[in-house]
């Protein structure tokens, strides 16, 4: 279990249950970040339990993660269950107990993200306390503990923003990917894209509505003003675009998946296809070989030169079958798609992720559209 306090005044640090009621009986604001696999062991259950004085129930929450994010509301503290997405790619779940003077994070795995917020704390605090001639930091200057909830809860949030463009960047080249030759891999990648839209869709659609709630119901966290509520409704704001692109993206990957399937049922009839041309040529060829392999007395009589065997027994043959390869070419037959081949081969536009929002496919830049004054 790793355990990390930082006081919001600069003055104290320290992460034993003494110093930890020093800091509660003086009314000192912290906050407390409690990372590892065993939240029930010591000094964990010490804190939360002795030192803090939290609810069983809270307790029994971050001892046994996979919650659904909300809000509980304690008499002495309130209770967020959040999520995350960390550099990695992988969700985290992060317990927060809030109160007027101290904030109390809870974490099972690693989150860099967590990380961060404290750094940016602690040289935030040590730059103010290096100033020349400045005062020492007091707790009208220190951030209250709500704005360090905000900072949390938008660095957990913000982490999404990498991880479902990294994922958009992927639906692309997938795409392109399957364009060109879908492959058994591709359709492995696009179950596990879909399986991972499906876990965050899970988690972001209910964190989002906790905000709303939050949104509506200003008291469920102390110290929340009209200053605060902006940054927080900025969150809720987050959390819709998240979820508007989880749900984009869900539809993109089902596309993507309905086009490897639609694909591979072409090119199975492409093969078809071409399998039913090779028979379609040797059918005349079968049908000459057997007219001529008659034993017909006029034909045996008039048949016998060489110029004549080579002329009709194979120089038939030969025009029938290019013939043939002529009509399949003419009819767009023996292409791999089916279709007559195009003066010049069209490929896709290759755009940056930005682009691609704002670029309409279906217009072209240098034509007017319809209705449009010349």
């Amino acid at each position: 279990m790793d355990l990390e306090l930082i006081t919001l005044d600069g003055e104290h640090n320290g992460t034993d249950p003494a110093t930890v009621r020093d800091l509660l009986s003086s009314g000192t604001c912290f906050w407390m970040d409690l990372s590892g696999d065993d939240v029930a062991a010591a000094p964990a259950a010490t804190l939360l339990r002795d030192v803090f004085g939290f609810h069983p129930l809270a307790i029994e929450d971050a001892e046994h993660f996979g919650q659904r994010p909300k809000v509980d509301t304690y008499p002495d503290f309130t209770l967020l269950v959040l999520y995350g997405a960390t550099r990695g790619g992988r969700l985290v779940e992060v317990h927060c107990f809030f109160a007027p003077g101290f904030i109390v994070t809870v974490h099972h795995h690693a989150c860099p993200e967590l990380q961060s917020v404290a750094q940016r704390l602690q040289r935030s605090m040590s730059e103010r306390s290096t100033v020349a001639g400045a005062p020492p930091p007091a707790a009208a200057t220190s951030p209250s503990p709500v704005v360090v909830l905000h900072h949390i809860v938008d660095a957990l949030i913000d982490g999404y923003f990498p991880v479902l463009a990294a994922l958009d960047d992927r639906i692309d080249a997938l795409e392109d990917e399957i364009l060109r030759r879908p492959t058994e891999a591709q359709l492995g990648d696009l179950f596990d894209m879909k399986r991972s839209l499906i876990a965050m869709r899970k988690i972001v659609t209910p964190q989002r509505d906790m905000f709303a709630t939050l949104l509506g119901a200003r008291d469920a966290l102390p110290g929340m003003d009209a200053d605060a509520e902006r940054y927080f409704r900025d969150l809720y704001d987050h959390l819709i675009r998240i979820s508007d692109l989880v749900d984009s993206y869900r539809d993109l990957v089902s596309g993507a998946l309905d086009t490897h399937l639609s694909t591979v049922s072409n090119r199975l009839n492409v093969v078809m296809k071409q399998l039913t041309i090779i028979a379609t040529i040797f059918l005349p060829l079968s049908f000459l070989t057997g007219f001529f392999g008659q034993n017909f007395g006029w034909m045996v009589d008039r048949l016998t030169s060489f110029p004549v065997f080579v002329g009709v027994g194979i120089g038939v043959q030969i025009l029938v079958v290019v013939g043939l390869v002529v009509f399949f070419r003419r009819r767009g037959w023996t292409s791999t798609d089916g279709t007559v081949a195009a003066a010049a081969p069209s490929r896709r536009p290759r755009t940056s992720a930005h682009d691609r929002w704002h670029l309409l496919g279906v217009l072209e830049p240098d034509r007017p559209s319809p209705g449009t004054a010349r």
